[in-house]
């Protein structure tokens, strides 16, 4: 009990003399932490956005629902140019309304649609939106993307049928278009071409929605697929609902089967489709954004190693400037572990400060961005306890070198040091 209480005023005590040394050199100090603070702040940071972003995505295919799935004619994490198709893509058919109505009438199938985007710009007046993703699909969009109706209604069959130029379009859009007046019933270019405004969408409160992100109007399919020019490689998908206590894969299994005997494939040909579920579009999203932060990590990495170094550097000289200091406290009877523990506490204190510096200053900034960017973020706990961990590691690592030279000074030396 003795020996842990002796220790512990030991720490104490070293706490103290560290935190004196700081003071007494406040630039120096401020200017070897700043390396520290860079580092672990960028780590912060990177860490909330890429956490807001991840739950956004995770409530957006929270709301199509885990089991709905996407039959494309190449998924490939990056999209390919239509006007430069390799071999093999360009030998595979386009998806066609026949086979999402033949996925329609499998008895696995609660609800298939072949859907499409574009991206287009919409005029009202003089007033116009930036590009957005505009849908073709259908009076389904809703019960499959979520969001709510809010003004107006959905297509009708006869709308459908006949590729009718109607359009639903978003709520913030509406409001900047038209502003206070009534938006139902007027017409709107949309990518040039006039179309009727029937329905007013808010969609669900989150900037994902597979596979596009911004949904700013939804018309018919057949409307867009035949006066837009529709990119049938990456933008042409049929969605497809398995019904209730069917699994993903029976309902794709069923799928498969259905595409191939309408294209006439043999039992040895391969797919000239894909299919993606909502795992693989989570996958591919947290692929991205794994890539993005492991990039910020390392140039965090890079800023902190900058950090250690100075800290190293300043280290050295206050073990220079504090060489009398050594000898009196050898003189009195400090021992080489006394003075080595003084210096790597200090050390580790110096980082320790810049690295709660560092997490502050982050998550400050992270909450702005994710504000900006309208994302739901906490903040990374675990990340926030490991990157203190890492700043105080830091300068006890980067702080042994000065540490050990102090500690080996003789007293004599010392106490005759100018």
């Amino acid at each position: 009990m003795a020996i842990h209480l002796r220790a512990t005023d030991t720490y104490r005590e070293n706490i103290g003399i560290a935190i004196d040394a700081l003071r007494v050199s406040k630039m120096r100090s401020a200017l070897t932490i700043l390396g520290v603070v860079i580092g672990v702040s960028t780590v912060m940071t990177m860490a909330s956005i890429v956490q807001g972003i991840q739950k956004q995505i995770t409530n957006a295919l929270e709301v199509a629902g885990p089991t709905t799935f996407y039959v494309m004619k190449v998924f490939n994490t990056s999209l390919v140019n239509p006007d430069r198709l390799p071999k093999w893509i360009r030998i595979r058919p386009d998806l066609s309304s026949k086979e999402a109505d033949a996925i329609q009438a499998l008895p696995q199938v609660f609800y298939a649609g072949i859907w499409a985007q574009i991206q287009a710009r919409m005029e009202y007046q003089g007033e116009r939106t930036r590009a957005t993703i505009v849908n073709g699909a259908d009076d389904h969009f809703q019960e499959i993307q979520g969001g709510e109706l809010v003004a107006g209604r959905w297509f009708t069959k006869a709308e459908l049928r006949s590729g009718a130029p109607v359009v639903v379009i978003q709520e913030e859009k509406s409001a900047r278009l038209f502003g206070r007046i009534e938006p139902l019933g007027k017409t709107i270019l949309v990518g040039g071409r006039p179309v009727e405004v029937i329905g007013i969408y808010q969609p669900p409160s989150n900037i994902f929605a597979p596979p596009g992100t911004d949904n700013g109007a939804i018309m018919p399919f057949r409307y867009v697929y035949y006066a837009y020019n529709v990119d049938k490689t990456n933008a042409l998908f049929i969605c497809v609902k398995p019904k209730p206590g069917v699994s993903v894969a029976d309902a794709q299994e069923a799928v498969t089967v259905a595409i191939r005997e309408l294209r006439g494939l043999r039992p040895a040909d391969k797919n000239t489709f894909d299919m993606i579920t909502q795992d693989q579009v989570l996958d591919t999203f947290n692929s991205i954004t794994g890539t993005f932060f492991l990039v910020m990590i390392v140039l965090a990495s890079v800023a902190l190693l900058v950090g250690g170094i100075g800290v190293m550097a300043i280290m050295m000289v206050s073990v220079t400037a504090r060489t009398r200091e050594i000898g009196v406290r050898k003189a009195m009877g400090a021992t080489r572990r006394d003075i080595l523990i003084q210096f790597l506490i200090e050390a580790a204190t110096l980082t320790g400060i810049g690295g709660v510096i560092g997490v502050g200053f982050g998550l400050a900034v992270g909450k702005g961005v994710t504000a900006l960017m309208n994302i739901e973020a906490q903040a990374p706990v675990a990340l926030t306890l490991i990157a203190v961990a890492v700043s105080v590691g830091i300068g006890l690592v980067f702080g042994v070198i000065p540490a050990q030279r102090a500690a080996r000074l003789d007293p004599v030396d010392a106490l005759r040091y100018e």
